[in-house]
């Protein structure tokens, strides 16, 4: 398979990951969009949200809760940000599923 983040996950390419159990990667962004902009990718290879099933509803709770730990962990006290793109139109270039987690300043609402 020729996906950056299953690569990334098996340790064929570099990256700067700051947690890692049996079901999830997480690793520093490489074009942060906030002075904490983290990817938490799962092990397992699911291309996105669309294609998730019902086996993976405990995969995607677990992810929003590992964010929650890493921004406690981070002291983003003051709110973060959790965001799924979901396809091209919604900025997603790496079809792996991945859910960013963004904090440490303010954030506007529309987000773009």
């Amino acid at each position: 398979m020729d996906c950056i983040f299953c690569r990334i996950i098996e340790g064929d390419l570099p990256g700067k990951i700051v947690y890692t159990d049996e079901r999830v990667v997480a690793i520093e962004d490489l074009h942060p969009h906030a002075p904490t902009h983290i990817l938490l990718l799962p092990r397992e290879h699911i291309p996105g949200l669309a294609e998730a099933g019902p086996g993976h509803d405990a995969l995607l709770g677990y992810l929003q809760r590992i964010a929650a730990r890493l921004a406690k962990e981070r002291g983003l006290h003051g709110g973060y940000r959790t965001v799924l793109n979901v396809g091209p139109d919604a900025g997603q270039s790496v079809f792996h599923l991945h859910l960013h987690l963004l904090g440490g300043r303010a954030m506007s609402w529309p987000p773009g």
